[in-house]
């Protein structure tokens, strides 16, 4: 038991020894970051529960971070998994909280511009939650006599391509999503889920591993690996590979909307996919269109459109196109957008509780039929879909006077819509 336990009463015994341990927190033989209340009687934990797994007898109080001095060597961009370019600060190494620190987060360019960070600078580091360095301030009057403010850099440190930065976002991130290294398996990941490109056995570990041997850089690789390849894959006997390769192959036959998707372009999901292939029925059509002409598909404003044009611009992104192509990707084209009003055009519908069919399967009937599908309830919202244990979603659509409809009603809609 620590010798520093202590029984305390009421708010002011908490505070009076959170007080003196904060003291005395430097003097201590081993480093801690605050101090724990709990309510000692049993019974009464038990009457208080716990909220998931956090007791509610139970409160943890942090110190503040401790601060020390040192000096910025230099200032450099790593791309992370997303494409985030971060500004990372390389410092002169010092020991904080428990730990020596030569490198800090800066965060993004707002941040280096609010805090005025250069080469050079004495700087208050400090660790966030004792956990992650950062540069907490500068020392200003310590500045050397010549110093230049840090700028963004206009291409990604990895790859080369268009660093872009929206107006009113703090996150500038690389534009090389199918190319860049430093995104390359999460951009795999998302190519191959299910609702993308669907590639029934290609995991997370087994795309770590494609990408750590240099067996795949881009997803046009994936339709290039061979038996013999994948079979050496760890815990990748023959006929798992084979199962891989099949799949693979068949999943070469997709639709446009599917592959729209599976390019990763930024806040482009299922539903934006969906409509921009209904729009303009052709990838041609699509990586050929402007921002003025992309916001003439339902739901795309102009900062999806930005992002859309920023990913077609970039030659690395079309080149990878190009190659999957060739790989014997395909899917019908040709403009699909009707001519005439669907049945459920201009209806938006929500699906909760437990339905007897997957809800891909129903959603994707409704959306053929014209519907929009989302996935929280509204004024807008003009059907809930109801299954067994439906939750909150049902009371606010109660509360809110919306339809609701069970899966008999919902079938006797689709036949009245076709």
């Amino acid at each position: 038991m620590s010798p520093e336990l202590q029984v305390v009463q009421g708010a002011q015994g908490c505070i009076d020894y959170y007080e003196k341990i904060a003291v005395r927190r430097d003097g201590l033989e081993y480093d801690i970051d605050g101090v724990v209340y709990k309510v000692d009687r049993l019974s009464r934990q038990k009457t208080l529960g716990f909220v998931s797994r956090a007791p509610r007898w139970a409160i943890a109080y942090k110190f503040p971070a401790q601060e020390v001095l040192t000096e910025v060597e230099a200032i450099e961009f790593q791309v992370g998994r997303t494409g985030a370019i971060t500004p990372v600060a390389r410092l002169q190494p010092v020991f904080v909280g428990g730990v020596t620190v030569s490198n800090a987060t800066l965060h993004n360019m707002d941040e280096v511009e609010r805090k005025d960070v250069r080469v050079g600078d004495t700087v208050f580091v400090r660790r966030a939650g004792d956990v992650i360095p950062e540069v907490a301030s500068v020392l200003v009057e310590r500045r050397p006599a010549v110093t230049r403010k840090v700028a963004l850099p206009a291409n990604c440190p990895v790859c080369g391509s268009d660093v872009v930065k929206p107006e009113g976002e703090a996150v500038a991130r690389c534009s090389g999503g199918l190319y860049c290294p430093a995104q390359r398996k999460e951009a795999l990941k998302h190519f191959a889920s299910r609702k993308a490109m669907d590639i029934e056995g290609l995991g997370d570990k087994l795309v770590e591993q494609l990408v750590e041997r240099e067996l795949v850089h881009d997803p046009a690789d994936l339709f290039g690996l061979t038996l013999e390849q994948a079979s050496g894959l760890e815990r990748m006997a023959e006929k798992s590979a084979r199962n891989l390769l099949e799949a693979l192959a068949k999943s070469r036959r997709t639709t446009l909307a599917r592959f729209l998707y599976s390019l990763g372009i930024r806040e482009v999901g299922e539903a934006t996919a969906q409509g921009l292939a209904r729009h303009f029925g052709s990838l041609d059509a699509i990586e050929a269109a402007d921002e003025e002409m992309l916001q003439e598909t339902p739901d795309v404003g102009p900062i999806v459109a930005s992002h859309i044009v920023v990913f077609f611009q970039q030659r690395h992104n079309r080149e990878v196109i190009d190659r999957l192509r060739a790989a014997g990707i395909k899917w019908e084209e040709g403009v699909s957008e009707p001519t005439h009003t669907q049945p459920l055009e201009g209806k938006t519908i929500v699906l909760t509780g437990s339905l007897s069919r997957p809800r891909d399967e129903i959603k994707t009937e409704l959306q053929a039929l014209g519907a929009k599908v989302t996935g929280s309830v509204s004024k807008k919202t003009d059907y809930l879909v109801a299954g067994a244990e439906a939750g909150s979603k049902l009371a606010k659509a109660e509360k809110l006077g919306i339809q609701i409809l069970d899966e008999t009603e919902l079938d006797e809609l689709l036949a009245q819509s076709e």
